[in-house]
């Protein structure tokens, strides 16, 4: 039986628009395990953004509980949630967010550093480790200005992981990129999970969704449909996009 990393109970959240309540998540109630690959699908609108950043504790929940390894996270006081997301949670997001006046090198480094995860010699052994495995050690000392979109984002998921996350938030993280470069992303996505890292990433990209091992769907805020996947290999992925395109017809996406 796995392990639940991450759950909520009737999680909310709505804001005021002329006069009236506009409801973006409704009581929403779900599980992460650990080791999953779970993807977050649904129409535009459909919230599913903003149900990432309420689990993760960037954005406040309305109302409701999230639980990260058992702990009610909401009622945290800021500087507590943001240490638990510093060493706990990675992110990936469709704009890389990387320093501009960073070198790759640094910008991978400098939460390793904060994080206070190991020495200093410890860190810079972990992001050499990382640019290798990303591909990126070439262009180590490269300003983001001077690498392709791919090369960015291989550069944000490296420091996404450099503190050894339990768990990784990535929202969007193709949607900026051309087919090539997003396969290599979700290359290196399924190769961690592979290797046991815990994901949780929105999509609203098929070819994003067929790495998960778990999928849900979204619909006015709240969890309407669940599908548990193997683990993905290449070799299946013509029968795994029949079998996803088939539940989200379902679905009516």
């Amino acid at each position: 039986m796995k392990n639940v990393i991450l759950s909520s109970e009737k999680l909310c959240k709505s804001f005021a628009h002329n006069g009236n309540q506009v409801h973006i998540l409704s009581h929403v109630d779900i599980e992460i395990y650990e080791g999953d690959f779970t993807v977050i699908m649904g129409s535009s609108g459909s919230g599913k953004s903003t149900l990432l950043y309420a689990l993760s504790g960037m954005d406040k929940a309305t109302s409701g509980k999230v639980f990260y390894k058992g702990e009610d996270i909401v009622g945290l006081k800021e500087k507590k949630i943001s240490e638990l997301r510093k060493r706990e949670f990675g992110f990936i997001f469709q704009q890389m967010h990387l320093v501009s006046n960073l070198s790759l090198f640094e910008n991978i480094a400098v939460p390793g550093y904060l994080s206070g995860k190991g020495s200093n010699s410890e860190v810079k052994a972990r992001v050499n480790k990382l640019m290798e495995q990303m591909n990126i050690s070439h262009i180590a000392s490269h300003l983001p200005s001077q690498v392709s979109g791919g090369e960015q984002q291989r550069c944000a998921i490296a420091r996404a992981v450099v503190n050894e996350p339990a768990l990784i938030f990535a929202d969007e993280p193709t949607g900026a990129l051309n087919r090539r470069n997003t396969k290599d992303v979700l290359d290196l996505l399924t190769e961690l999970n592979t290797k046991g890292q815990s994901i949780l990433m929105v999509t609203h990209d098929l070819h994003a969704a067929l790495r998960a091992t778990r999928l849900l769907y979204l619909e006015d805020g709240k969890i309407i449909g669940e599908l548990t996947l193997p683990a993905y290999t290449s070799e299946d992925e013509k029968s795994r996009e029949v079998q996803v395109n088939s539940w989200l017809t379902s679905m009516e996406w």
